[in-house]
Order: structure tokens, then sequence, then C-alpha cells
């Protein structure tokens, strides 16, 4: 009697079924694990920026560990000796980074941000709707919002005196600026072009008394506080573009008004 042959089970063994189940398991683990250890980028990059001018980034230990190299001549080149090391541990440990006080410099970065956009809000409708977007340009920084006005608008060729012409520009500007509470920088720029005249030797002189001039306007006509605003003169050292042309020299010929941000060190003093 013949023996029947044993039937051959298409595909894959059984015991299969089980290890991919194991092997699905586990990768849905991992990938928990990676999503639950994404950083925030934005919140990360807030963090850096607000700390950029400050060393508190620097406390942090690092995650590669330094290594002593011998040179030839038997000096150690490398990292610090075992005392060395001890210090530095007990400085780490003295110097650990409070994470609260991350956080509420984030939070306080995040506050300055959003009063810096409100403001901008703010100076772009007022600009809109007082029909002023064809001579003075608003654009946001790190200080705060700067106005710029050409000076074609405001004086004479080498000349500090306010045109009557460039008053109502003023006016807006003084209206805008009563209806915030921000300390203002008014900034002079001329061209590269020399000047020497009996009342302004350089464009040095010129460029201040055209801020001046501006400051006083705001004080005396507009009744500003003047505890509010500083002066500053560039002459010709901050050329938004190359002096190569007219055209050139008259973007570089302006006054810029820099309404700061409340919380910028630059503020006047009492």
């Amino acid at each position: 009697m013949k023996r029947r042959p044993r039937k051959q089970h298409k595909g894959a063994p059984k015991w299969m079924v089980t290890y991919s189940d194991l092997v699905t398991l586990v990768l849905v683990f991992f990938i928990l694990l990676f999503s639950m250890s994404q950083i925030d980028l934005v919140k990360f990059e807030s963090i850096t920026n607000s700390f950029q001018s400050r060393a508190i980034l620097d406390f942090l230990p690092s995650a590669v560990p330094s290594e002593n190299i011998s040179g030839d001549n038997g000096l150690d080149v490398g990292g610090p000796s075992d005392d060395e090391e001890d210090e530095e541990g007990k400085d780490d440990a003295e110097e650990e980074v409070d994470v609260d006080d991350l956080i509420d410099h984030l939070e306080e970065w995040e506050k300055k941000a959003d009063a810096l956009a409100k403001l901008m809000e703010s100076v772009d409708a007022f600009l809109k709707d007082e029909n002023l977007g064809d001579v003075i340009s608003a654009s946001r920084t790190e200080e705060g919002v700067i106005l710029v006005l050409q000076d074609s608008i405001l004086f004479d060729s080498a000349e500090a005196q306010i045109l009557e012409s460039g008053r109502p520009f003023l006016d807006e500007v003084g209206h805008l600026l009563k209806g915030i509470p921000n300390n203002v920088r008014v900034e002079g720029h001329t061209d590269n072009r020399p000047i020497s005249t009996y009342r302004y030797p350089s464009n040095w002189e010129l460029s201040g008394a055209r801020a001046g001039s501006v400051v006083r306007y705001f004080i005396e006509e507009l009744d500003l506080d003047e505890s509010r605003f500083l002066i500053a003169g560039y002459g010709d050292t901050r050329p938004v573009v190359e002096n190569k042309k007219p055209e050139d020299w008259s973007k570089n010929r302006r006054v810029e008004i820099v309404i700061l941000d409340t919380n910028h060190e630059s503020k006047p003093e009492d």
C-alpha cells in the first residue's frame, strides 16, 4: 500500500504571523517614541533668538564627550585634567539652567513679538487711512517700527528747516504718536556727497540738525512729551543703497522715525 504524500501548505509558515505582529508592535512603539521626541522648532528658535546676546545656552552640557589627545611631544593638548574635570563638574552643577526661567523668558519674547505685530498693524492701517503710503514707508525690526520720510518732502537741499509743505506729514505722524505710549528715536541720514557751509561743516551736522528739527516740531507744535524722544545723526554712514546716481542719493537722504518697542533697552532714561 502506497503512502500518500503530505500536502504542502502554500504561503509563509504560521509562525511568521506572530513574528510579523511582533515586528509591527515594535515599529509602532518606536514611531510613538520618535513622535514624542520631536522639538518644537518655532519655540526653539524663539529661545535661541531671545538669548542670542547672552551666554545662557553655554551652560548646557555638551552631548559629545571631550577626549584627551596627546601630541607628539607628550603634552596634553586635549581635554582638562581629572582635577579640572571635577572643578568643571562642580561649576556645571552650580550653573544648571532653570527651565522655568527659560520658559518665562520665552513667554516674554512672545508677548514682545505680539506687541510689535500689533504696533505694525496700527501703523499700516494709519498710513492706509491717511493715504500716506506713497511718501512714508513703514517696516518692522527688533527695535520696533520704523517710519521713513524722504528729505525732499521736509527740507530744501543742504537745509534743516522744515518746509511748509512737509508740516502736514509731520502732523499726521504726530497724531499717530499721540495715540501710543512708545518712546521714539528720530534719525537723520544723508547721501555721501560732501557739504561744507558755515552752518553745516559736514553731513554729520546736517543730519543731526534735521533730526532735531523734526523732534522740535513734535514738541513745540504738537505738544508731545519731550522725554519720549531721542535724536541721532548718522550722516552718510548708513545708506540703504549705494550712492552711485541721483536716484540713489534721494533714497539715502531721509529721516527715520523709530517707534521703539516698549521693552527696548535704548529708551530715554528718566
